[in-house]
């Protein structure tokens, strides 16, 4: 799990399926099961106190945003406004008569609402996967094997390299295929593009594989 300070009010921390399972959880149940969405919530949040001494007091505005592999929740603390006397919370005019409990409510419906929706979208989409590698001279041998079919992006990210695949026009035995020679090369990664996209630097955009055999294969 990934904890970021925002300032003294508010912190984010990215969660992967993988972190969650990790802690006991399954994928499903923090959707449909809300006192264990609830419980993993309070767990993570103690945690989060340990590290960053993010002391949870008062009501909480809570942001949830499915990625990828994971999840991003920002928790913000409600603030006394300027006159000491009324506690503000960052969220519309229209919102604010509405319990902090209502609005975590109303989250977690969104999302499971968001989350089945997705879940349909997948059986349409592309397969798309986030390979990590931990030596450059691993990108070079790969891009060697004129692999065919795949549209990559490459970013670099907490110091090591990332390959974003996006198979396209393959059957599903042409692309395991092809993915188990990717993993020959590369470590499949939970990171999600979007991460790559906020946090980490944009290397090589389009035809990753092909630019870098291009410049560095001999």
């Amino acid at each position: 799990m990934e904890i970021e300070r925002i300032n003294e009010h508010t912190v984010k921390f990215y969660m992967s399926y993988g972190d969650i399972e990790d802690r006991g959880f399954d994928r499903e149940e923090i959707w449909y099961n809300r006192e264990r969405s609830e419980e993993l919530f309070w767990e993570v949040m103690d945690e989060v106190h340990d590290e960053e001494e993010f002391a949870v007091e008062g009501p909480l505005w809570i942001q949830v945003q499915a990625l990828d592999k994971g999840l991003e929740i920002i928790v913000t603390k409600a603030q006394l406004s300027k006159d000491g006397q009324k506690l503000e919370l960052p969220i519309p005019e229209d919102k604010k008569q509405e319990p902090a409990d209502e609005n975590l409510d109303a989250l977690l419906d969104d999302f499971q609402k968001e989350e089945q929706a997705e879940s349909q979208e997948d059986k349409e989409q592309k397969l798309q996967f986030t390979l990590r590698f931990d030596d450059f001279e691993d990108l070079i041998s790969l891009s060697k094997l004129n692999l065919n079919g795949i549209k990559t992006t490459l970013y670099s990210f907490e110091n090591r390299y990332y390959l974003y695949a996006d198979f396209y026009e393959q059957t599903d035995e042409e692309v395991e295929n092809q993915l188990s020679i990717l993993l020959e090369y590369a470590h499949e990664s939970s990171v999600s593009i979007h991460r790559l996209e906020e946090y980490g630097k944009l290397v090589i955009a389009d035809h990753a594989l092909y630019t870098i055999k291009k410049h560095f294969a001999s």
